[in-house]
């Protein structure tokens, strides 16, 4: 189940984890940023298809879904997944999950979609461990993207926040209904961890 923690167990952030936020210069620093800027705004879930530009499309943003939370953080760090996503389908379609009875790309929907980013992270990006322990929380860091299967069956997806709880678990940018920063890493059964850009000197 969801556990929302108060404001008051939420950790201050160290000065240099603050200075970071306000001005990033890291991708993972400008994820961050990007997410937080988001969750301020309170983008309403707004589902449903819709014909946006191509590149760099997207919905008025105050609304929104939870992919959307990702696709904008990392526009903030100047990855369009929109571009990339559709690029990469184009020369792999058949690498990316058939779910939806498709022939060919979609550049408004498909990087809206949770198992297509996923399939993008796993070949682009770096996979991470899927479990939350005391052991584990130095592999969850700011600006990393995790994804969950909801209670329902659905997909849902999120930001890491530079915030952590009390047990040093950290919060999530993500919109299930309206967008928010909470402590909801544990709340869904985790499905995906990943890492985009990956740190250069990591070859797998």
């Amino acid at each position: 189940m969801r556990q929302v923690v108060a404001d008051t167990s939420v950790q201050h952030l160290p000065h240099q984890l603050v200075a970071a936020v306000q001005s990033p210069r890291t991708p993972a620093e400008k994820i961050v940023a990007g997410a937080l800027e988001q969750a301020r705004e309170g983008a309403l879930y707004t589902p449903g298809y819709f014909n946006i530009p191509y590149p760099n499309g997207d919905l008025p943003r105050h609304q929104g879904v939870c992919t959307d939370v990702v696709v904008r953080a990392l526009r903030q760090a100047g990855y369009d997944l929109q571009k990339l996503v559709h690029e990469d389908m184009k020369r792999n379609f058949s690498q990316y999950p058939q779910l939806w009875g498709l022939k060919k790309p979609d550049p408004n929907i498909d990087h809206r979609r949770v198992p297509n980013l996923m399939c993008f992270f796993q070949r682009h990006g770096k996979s991470l461990t899927l479990e939350v322990s005391q052991k584990t929380l130095k592999d969850w860091q700011p600006g990393d993207i995790v994804c969950w299967r909801l209670d329902n069956g659905l997909y849902h997806c999120g930001i890491l926040s530079s915030a952590r709880n009390a047990n040093g678990v950290p919060l999530v940018v993500h919109n299930i209904s309206q967008c928010t920063e909470e402590d909801c890493l544990t709340g869904w059964k985790i499905i995906g961890h990943y890492r985009y850009p990956k740190d250069k000197r990591d070859k797998r």
